[in-house]
């Protein structure tokens, strides 16, 4: 058998037809194809789920009952599998811990390397906290006169005798004098030890002559002398050693005394011990160790979040829901209520008093002084936003105030910590001047540039050598997959799924794993064509570490960078699943079976329009947007026109879209304000509902079918109601669900199979032995209508039933714009789960094309053209132009150029990612961007616009969803409508 490859041999997982394949080791392999032809079911469900099964059943069957259980795929025969990793487009991590850092590991090597390196001051008075070395204490004392004499000491400490019962009358304490026994143990024990004389007050007590100990007074702090010295460099062995001694005998303190001499030497004492604290204020820290910086462990976190960052506490976007009102306007929202309206008045004649300005917005305020109207002023009797709501928490017990309460609560950033997570003594420990937080508040591309410039002692760096080599290799992995602009503490719940798979595969890099097959989902969505070949850099890394790379992809530069090409198709659902092409990327090129072939090799292309939709004077403005990283912008979005939002990753394009406009509207749609996401919302009026279209699934369950989703099911089932033999049977409209009881088969339920659980082994579906997988009871299936019962009609495609119901307006309708957009393949009845994800996206914006008024709708789409080849962008494109036919708008945030080229207007974001981010670069046509030398898609807009040059017409003027580069009359059976202006 060849172990240079992975042989696949009659693969038939969902619509796949019994392919047969090879897939080399140690090559980067790429699976492309229509949306729904199979890709994922070959990638994913055959090859990842084999290799995972595998690996699973080597375990023992304890261990496996607690892991995911895995289905053995409908295939013959795999051979050649390496351990499987997936890394999918899909952000699943919800945990409000995980932060960037955390999983790519980067935290942990910091926590190693501030335990390490770290340097702790004093919180109080800034001062370095640290113990007192034998070396260091043995460096401070010869650092005084050469010849200075000096006594190392160290106090005796004496147990006191058991204390009486207390009197009742409190008396004056007097100091404890140890009992004579006692003390004689205790000097017998010193003289056995070898310590041989006592220090108080300036003068030395010998043993050998006991007379001279009846002059110490045991009343007094009496002192233990080690050793008498003469500052001088000779003296400095001796010196370490007794100061190791009164560490050891002294409980971790030492003293040095300097007597005084005739040579103007005055007597002086040193305290050293070796606790770690200040020297200035006696504050004890931690040593700085590992558990120390992490806030998912109760030594580190901080006390009051827990860790999180974050507190339920009242939210200051709920009290000063308007930042544009001063005080005088009541800026402060629970002071306007007429039973709080005098403290409003105290604090504005209290914000005069301070000088504090009562008429200027509250945004427009110092930090500072916004800080002290929240936090009050005692000295001047004012309790402030925070004694206020302290106030009302001790009238809790009242229902109206607990209820006044909730209007203002929310989750807001720790009082404590300032949302670091960490403790205060954690804070406290510094390398080059900056904490463990600090670093973490870093971009990747600033942490980068930190650690490169980082310079440390040379002791410091034997130490963190190995440490900082791992950060910033992570770093640069992370720079290379296109995410310098995400900043170290962010959430991974918060990234997108493009941004969540890239971090995986960074880290995946780090690992340094060789030998293992890796799938990938889709990696170049979210990613601007200007960072595409970091990406494939990346790729290949992965494989000349030999690894086997697997990716699922439509991007036509990474398929260039392929070292061998499967293309399934040629359709999607049930006209795919079959095996068009495998070889080379030259060779593909030359296949004319292969329509990713005919788009690569441009015989095939999506046409730039000939004429684009002239604005029309509506549009929605939004001015002084700063959220997140948008540096104060104003941006009009054209209404009634198909516009793109474009710019480079982490540029703001989400920010703007879903986090500035989206929730504006919907603020002001429910009666609410604007003011917290941006300055000022003009034309919203002109928007009757704001719709978001994604790719997610149309429903969590096997019952979500097309018929359902798009109320196709309802007329069909009113068709059967209405037939004789129904009615005869007094049967209605609802005896024809699978949802509902009366007809469906109650055995499944209307599941139509039956699951069995098994402990440690994948559950087993079962076809349901009463219904036999109809659903329905007998007697509901024996009500046929033209022939065919309602089991078959589900059964039926959209092109078949368009057929069979060609005289029933009322179904066609909603099923003829599923069969305009390219999905006329689909069965009735198809299980929602099992759609592709620009299956289900297509799906949606047919039930919204079924809609008869889409006049003032704003449809909100993020980057739609998610794991769609060339051919379904055609279809995509098509169903755009019919919504903006029937009067909707849209607003799209989009890297594929195909896309940005036919829009009518764009919004160019940039110029960089993060900070580097949030201006608006350039608006106008594609034409006019293209122009624009600043704006990094203008530069690969202009090179497609070139290379397309305008698009050919036919006889009429418009131009087609899809032209042949010959010009030879070819099309595809996918038209662009001719656009209205």
């Amino acid at each position: 058998m060849d172990q240079e490859t992975l042989r696949i041999r009659g693969a038939r997982v969902h619509n796949l037809k019994n392919i047969s394949v090879e897939i080399p080791h140690n090559a980067i392999t790429v699976v492309s194809g229509v949306s729904g032809s199979g890709k994922s079911s070959l990638a994913f469900d055959t090859v990842y789920a084999e290799g995972q099964r595998r690996y699973v059943e080597s375990l023992s069957a304890y261990a496996r009952q607690f892991l995911e259980r895995m289905e053995k795929p409908d295939v013959d025969e795999i051979s050649g599998i390496a351990p499987a990793v997936a890394i999918r487009q899909k952000n699943s991590t919800r945990n409000p811990r995980s932060t960037v850092a955390t999983s790519t590991e980067i935290y942990d090597y910091l926590r190693l390397f501030f335990a390490r390196c770290g340097q702790t001051f004093c919180i109080k008075c800034g001062s370095e906290v640290c113990k007192d070395t034998p070396d260091a204490i043995a460096a401070k004392v010869l650092s005084a006169g050469s010849g200075r004499r000096f006594y190392v000491l160290y106090q005796l400490k004496i147990a006191a005798p058991a204390a009486a019962a207390k009197p009742l009358r409190a008396e004056k304490k007097k100091p404890t004098v140890p009992a004579a026994d006692q003390l004689r143990i205790a000097l017998l024990d010193l003289q056995k030890r070898g310590f041989n004389r006592l220090y108080q007050d300036g003068v030395v007590h010998e043993f050998i002559s006991p007379e001279s100990l009846l002059d110490v007074d045991f009343k007094k702090p009496v002192y233990v002398l080690v050793d008498r010295l003469a500052v001088s460099e000779e003296a400095k062995s001796r010196l370490t050693d007794s100061v190791e001694i009164c560490y050891r005998e002294g409980h971790g303190e030492a003293i040095v005394q300097f007597v005084a001499d005739s040579n103007g030497g005055v007597a002086e004492r040193m305290n050293f011990n070796e606790r770690f604290e200040c020297k200035n204020d006696g504050t004890i820290y931690q040593e700085p160790e590992p558990r120390l910086f992490s806030f998912n462990n109760p030594y580190g976190a901080c006390p009051r979040c827990q860790g999180f960052g974050n507190t339920i506490d009242f939210d200051l976007n709920l009290v000063v829901p308007d930042p544009s009102k001063s005080l005088d306007d009541g800026a402060i929202e629970p002071w306007t209520k007429p039973r709080f309206r005098q403290l409003l008045n105290e604090a504005k004649v209290w914000a005069k008093s301070q000088g504090i300005p009562t008429n200027v917005p509250w945004r427009h305020l110092k930090a500072e002084d916004r800080q002290r109207v929240l936090e009050g002023d005692a000295k001047n009797d004012y309790d402030g936003v925070k004694g206020f709501f302290a106030w009302l928490e001790r009238k809790k017990y009242k229902l109206h105030v607990r209820v006044f309460l909730s209007r203002y609560r929310g989750y807001a950033m720790c009082p404590e910590c300032g949302g670091t997570r960490l403790r205060p003594e954690t804070r406290a420990v510094r390398v080059a001047g900056k904490t463990i937080t600090d670093i973490c508040k870093f971009t990747v591309k600033e942490a980068r540039v930190f650690f490169r410039e980082l310079q440390l002692s040379e002791a410091q760096s034997k130490v963190a050598d190995r440490i900082l080599q791992e950060i910033r290799s992570r770093l640069q992995f992370l720079d290379e997959v296109g995410l310098d602009y995400l900043s170290l503490d962010r959430l991974t719940s918060t990234l997108s799924g493009g941004e969540s798979q890239r971090i995986q595969l960074a880290t995946s890099l780090g690992s340094h794993l060789v030998g293992a097959l890796y799938v990938l989902d889709e990696p170049s969505i979210g990613l601007h064509p200007r960072d595409t070949k970091r990406l494939i850099d990346i790729l290949k890394s992965l494989r000349d570490l030999g690894n086997t790379v697997l990716v699922v992809e439509h991007d036509p530069d990474t398929i260039a960078a392929a070292d061998r090409v499967i293309d399934l198709g040629p359709g999607a659902g049930e006209l795919g699943g079959k095996l068009l092409f495998a070889g080379t990327y030259d060779e593909i090129l030359k296949d004319a079976k292969s329509i990713t072939g005919r788009y690569l090799n441009g015989e095939m292309r999506i046409p730039v329009p000939n004429s684009r939709h002239k604005t029309t004077g509506r549009f929605l403005r939004i001015s002084g947007a700063t959220l997140h990283n948008l540096k104060n912008i104003d941006a009009m979005i054209p209404l009634g026109m198909f516009t793109v939002v474009t710019g480079v990753s982490g540029s703001g394009k989400s920010t703007l879209v879903h986090d500035v406009l989206y929730k504006a509207l919907l603020a002001k749609k429910n009666g609410g304000t604007e003011k917290e996401f941006c300055e000022r919302l003009d034309g919203d009026e002109r928007v009757r509902e704001v719709v978001i279209v994604d790719q997610s699934p149309i429903g969590r369950t096997p019952r979500s079918n097309p018929a359902t989703y798009l109320k196709a099911f309802d007329a069909i089932r009113e068709v059967f109601a209405d037939t004789p033999d129904a009615k005869r049977r007094g049967y209605t409209a609802g005896h024809f669900s699978f949802n509902v009881p009366g007809g469906r088969c109650e055995t499944c339920q209307g599941d139509g199979t039956v699951t069995v659980e098994m402990q440690f082994l994948a559950d087993v579906e079962l076809i349901c032995e009463e219904c036999r997988g109809t659903r329905f009871k007998s007697s509901v299936l024996e009500v046929q209508y033209r022939g065919k019962n309602v089991h078959e009609v589900l059964g039926m495609t959209v092109r078949e039933a368009l057929a069979f119901f060609v005289n029933v307006p009322r179904v066609t309708t909603k099923l003829r714009i599923m069969n305009e957009i390219g999905l006329g393949y689909l069965r009735l009845g198809q299980s929602g789960t099992t759609l592709s994800g620009g299956e289900a996206q297509r799906l949606k914006l047919a039930a919204h094309l079924s809609r008869t008024e889409n006049q003032g709708i704003l449809y909100i789409l993020d980057e739609p053209t998610t794991g769609l080849h060339f051919d379904d962008i055609a279809k995509l494109l098509a169903a755009f132009r019919k919504l903006l036919e029937s009067g909707a708008s849209l607003l799209v945030i989009e890297h594929n150029l195909d896309v940005i080229k036919s829009a009518d207007w764009l919004i160019d974001m940039g110029p960089e990612g993060g900070d580097q981010g949030g201006k608006i670069i350039a608006t106008g046509t594609p034409e006019q961007v293209a122009r624009n030398a600043q704006s990094h898609t203008g530069k690969f807009l202009a090179k497609v616009l070139q290379a397309n040059g305008q698009a050919k017409r036919n006889g009429n003027g418009a131009s087609n969803g899809t032209e042949t580069a010959g010009g030879n009359g070819k099309k595809s059976d996918t038209a662009l409508p001719r656009n209205s202006h």
